[in-house]
C-alpha cells in the first residue's frame, strides 16, 4: 500500500481538485464557439445546453455537504475526482445536443460536491483561514484560466471532444491516487467550537447571514455571467488583436490567470484586516468595472477585463470567510453547501440571462449594465456586515 501523505501534500490534492472543478465546468463555453458548425445551430442557441450543469452544479451541493459530515468527507472527493472525470469522458463521446446536456448536467452533479466538501476540508482545524483560502481560491482560478486555453487548444488543433475526454482521464488517475495516499480520517472533524464572549445574539447572526445570502446570489451571477460569456465578449470586442478560438483563450487565460492571484491578495487582508473593510472595497471597484466594461471595445476592453476579474475572483474568499467565522467546524461543510446552494442555485440563471441579452441586443452591453447594477446592491449590503467577526476558540467536542 502506498505511504500516506503528509497534510500539506492532502491539502494540494484538494487544491488541484479545485482547479479540476472550474475547469470541466468552462470547458464548453470556449468550445461551442467550434461546436456550431457540427451541429448546425449558432451560439445562442447552443449555450443553453450547459443550463442543467450550472442548475446541478448548486442543487447538489446540499446533499454532497451533507454526505460528506454523515458519512466520509474523503469519500465524497474520491467520488468527485472519478466521477466528474467519467462524466466528461462521456461528454466528449456525445454524438446529438441532448447527450452533450446530458453529460454537462452529469458533470455538474459531481462538480458540487468539491466546494462545501473541499472548503470544509481545507480549513478543518484552522484559526486563520484567508491564506489557505487565498491559495486554494488560486488553483480555482487556474483552473478556470486553463479551461479556456486547453478547450480553446484541443478545438483548434484537434477537436472540441478531446478537450472533455483528455481531463476526464487526467481526473480519474488522480482520484484513484487521493484514494490510496490520503488518510481517510485526516478532515474528520473532532473538534467543536465555542466564541468567546458568549452565545452571539440571534439578530446579529440573522443580519450576516443575509449578507452572505445576498453576496451568494448576486456575487454567483456575475462571477458565473462574466466568465461564460467573456469568450464570446473576446470573440466579438478584440477582433484587433485576436482571430482564432486558441487566441481567445490564450487572451482568457493571460487575463484569468493574472486575476487569479487576487485570491492571494484577499486572503492575506483578511487575515490582517476587518472582513467588511475588504468586502466593502472588491465590491465598489466590481460596481466600476461592470459598468466601463458595458461600452469598452478592444484594447481597453481587455484592460478592464482584467481589473474586473481581479475584483470578481476576489469575491470568492471574502464568502467563504464569512460563513467561517460565524459556524462551528462540526457542521460548517453543511453551512458551505447552504451557501453554495444558494450561489450556483444563481449561478444557473446566467447563462438565460446571457442568451437573452445578446440574443435580444446582439452583444453584451446590457449584460454588464445588469451586472454592475447587482454589484451596486451587494456593495449596499456589505456597508452592513459587522466591522469585527467573532473569534472563534477550538475545545473538545
Amino acid at each position: 500500500m502506498a505511504q500516506a501523505v503528509s497534510r500539506r501534500g492532502s491539502d494540494m490534492f484538494l487544491n488541484v481538485g479545485h482547479a479540476l472543478d472550474h475547469l470541466f465546468l468552462l470547458i464548453f463555453p470556449t468550445v461551442v464557439l467550434a461546436m456550431a458548425p457540427e451541429f448546425g445551430k449558432t451560439y445562442s442557441e447552443l449555450l443553453p445546453l450547459s443550463l442543467g450543469g450550472f442548475i446541478m452544479f448548486g442543487v447538489a451541493s446540499l446533499p454532497a455537504g451533507w454526505l460528506a459530515d454523515r458519512w466520509s468527507r474523503h469519500g465524497m472527493m474520491t467520488v468527485f475526482f472519478i466521477g466528474i472525470g467519467v462524466a466528461a469522458i462521456l461528454t466528449g463521446a456525445a454524438r446529438t445536443t441532448w447527450e452533450v446536456a446530458a453529460g454537462i448536467t452529469l458533470i455538474g452533479v459531481f462538480g458540487a460536491i468539491y466546494h462545501p466538501v473541499g472548503v470544509a476540508m481545507l480549513v478543518s482545524g484552522r484559526d486563520k483561514v484567508g491564506r489557505v483560502l487565498g491559495i486554494n481560491g488560486v488553483f480555482g482560478n487556474l483552473g478556470l484560466a486553463s479551461a479556456a486555453l486547453v478547450a480553446g487548444a484541443f478545438a483548434h488543433w484537434w477537436s472540441w471532444r478531446a478537450a472533455f475526454i483528455v481531463p476526464g482521464v487526467v481526473a480519474v488517475l488522480i482520484g484513484i491516487a487521493f484514494a490510496v495516499v490520503v488518510p481517510r480520517d485526516r478532515y474528520q472533524p473532532r473538534l467543536t467550537s465555542r466564541r468567546s464572549g458568549g452565545p452571539l445574539p440571534r439578530g446579529l447572526l440573522v443580519r450576516v447571514f443575509a449578507i452572505v445570502l445576498v453576496a451568494s446570489i448576486c456575487g454567483g451571477v456575475i462571477f458565473n455571467s462574466t466568465t461564460v460569456a467573456m469568450p464570446k465578449v473576446f470573440d466579438e470586442r478584440l477582433q484587433s488583436l485576436v482571430s482564432t478560438t486558441l487566441g481567445v483563450g490564450v487572451l482568457i487565460f493571460f487575463v484569468y490567470a493574472i486575476a487569479a492571484m487576487a485570491q492571494l491578495v484577499v486572503g492575506y487582508l483578511i487575515d490582517r484586516h476587518p472582513i467588511r473593510n475588504v468586502f466593502v472595497t472588491v465590491a465598489a471597484m466590481q460596481v466600476l468595472l461592470l459598468f466601463l466594461a458595458s461600452g469598452s471595445q478592444q484594447a481597453v476592453m481587455l484592460v478592464v477585463a482584467l481589473g474586473m476579474m481581479f475584483f470578481i475572483f476576489g469575491q470568492v474568499p471574502i464568502n467563504d470567510a464569512m460563513v467561517a467565522a460565524y459556524t462551528d467546524e462540526h457542521w460548517r461543510a453543511r453551512m458551505l453547501s447552504l451557501r453554495y446552494v444558494v450561489s450556483f442555485g444563481a449561478n444557473a440563471a446566467s447563462v438565460p440571462l446571457i442568451a437573452w441579452t445578446y440574443g435580444a441586443t446582439g452583444g453584451f452591453g446590457e449584460l454588464f449594465v445588469v451586472l454592475g447594477g447587482m454589484a451596486t446592491f451587494m456593495l449596499a449590503m456589505a456597508l452592513f456586515y459587522p466591522v469585527r467577526s467573532p473569534r472563534a476558540v477550538p475545545v473538545q467536542a
